[in-house]
């Protein structure tokens, strides 16, 4: 052979080398590049452990989903134990029973808690997550926050009750800067008696009188925190007394505390989910209500498609959040104006966690133009966790 030259299975060899090298090359490009995007992914955890209600943790869980740069994954006690901590940013306690919460961490995975705080990183707590996170004399808890929780009737009942802004509070929440009254559902959620005002910062108040049962004090909650944020160590805590994942128009406001803990850029969301306007009045659940949730549950079971359809009208009405996830059987209705009514309702509420639901109801659909209603329905959903 010629020196200079190569024979053509040389030939051939060199060409696989270089188009496999170029191919390798590639594989590392993108690997690098998705290595790159889950660093900057916000890692946030939602406790799964005995005490956090699972319809907490699931809506908790999709509310996240609709900020693309957060990555939630439920977390349990054994995993804090077992050094998770390590690998996340914000940590968020929802609604449940704080001291169940507590119980369940048990001592060292609580400290672990504390000490992932102390260090820089952040804290949620939503409902019985801020009931965790007080100092209140007799009760179980972190003591994250200067604030006991007044015990007597502190089962003072659910709805969707009002709060107000204040200044800080509408740098946080500047969607909501220009409304008088906005509303969050609650159910039950701590009413603070803030012994150390100068250490944390009140972002809103409570404006609805919740007195529910025979013998509650009147008067007691309007002026009571409703969102709050302070500090501990170096890391920032954020609680809410109400369920932003459980209310329709607002449950952007997740994201939006993980974020800030996070000390992250605090994004704005689209429109198809910050829709305050949606709830204009506060619901109080008094026995009277309690009885018309009730009476319409019975009514979805109706074989008169009229019957059904006004139930969940008048279920939306009084803002019952369990009525919505009632409505996910009643896409398998054999009534396609029943099926049609469900998914306007899931729809309009926000329920991502219907999506599978839906997949099944469009693949399994006879009818075309009901199969296209559902599917445009099933759109918007997808779209409010960006996967459309």
């Amino acid at each position: 052979m010629k020196k200079g030259y190569y024979n053509f299975p040389t030939l051939l060899f060199l060409i696989a080398v270089l188009l496999f090298s170029g191919g390798c090359t590639e594989v590392n490009k993108e690997k690098q590049k998705n290595e790159k995007k889950a660093k900057e992914l916000l890692n946030v955890g939602v406790f799964n452990g005995n005490g956090a209600s699972a319809v907490c943790i699931l809506e908790t869980l999709e509310a996240l989903k609709i900020d693309k740069g957060i990555k939630g994954r439920a977390v349990t006690a054994y995993d804090i134990q077992n050094g998770i901590l390590d690998n996340l940013d914000v940590m968020i306690f929802p609604g449940g029973s704080g001291s169940k919460e507590f119980n369940n961490l048990g001592q060292t995975a609580a400290q672990k808690v504390q000490d992932f705080a102390k260090s820089g990183k952040g804290i949620v707590g939503i409902c019985a997550g801020g009931y965790l996170f007080a100092t209140t004399d007799g009760y179980p808890s972190l003591k994250i926050i200067k604030a006991h929780t007044y015990r007597f009737h502190y089962n003072r009942g659910r709805g969707l009750i009002g709060f107000e802004l204040s200044e800080k509070g509408a740098k946080i929440f500047p969607e909501l800067e220009n409304r008088t009254t906005s509303f969050v559902q609650y159910y039950d959620g701590p009413i603070y008696d803030v012994f150390e005002p100068e250490s944390m910062d009140i972002l809103a108040t409570i404006t609805t009188d919740i007195a529910t049962h025979k013998g509650d004090p009147k008067g007691l909650t309007p002026g009571k925190p409703a969102f709050l944020t302070s500090t501990y160590g170096k890391g920032k805590v954020f609680v809410s007394v109400g369920h932003p994942e459980a209310t329709a128009g607002m449950r952007w406001i997740v994201p939006r505390m993980a974020r800030y803990v996070a000390g992250k850029e605090l994004i704005s969301y689209p429109e198809t989910v910050v829709r305050p306007q949606i709830n204009n009045h506060e619901i109080l659940y008094f026995p009277p209500t309690i009885s018309f949730e009730s009476e319409n549950f019975w009514k979805l079971f109706s074989d008169d498609d009229s019957v059904v359809i006004g139930a969940i009208d008048n279920l939306y009405s009084i803002r019952s959040r369990p009525s919505i996830r009632w409505s996910k059987g009643l896409l398998r209705s054999k009534s396609k104006n029943v099926r049609l009514k469900a998914a306007g309702y899931l729809v309009e509420t926000e329920y991502t966690d219907a999506i599978p639901d839906f997949k099944s109801a469009v693949a399994s659909e006879k009818d075309a133009e009901t199969k296209t209603i559902l599917q445009q329905d099933l759109n918007k959903l997808l779209l409010m966790i960006n996967e459309k």
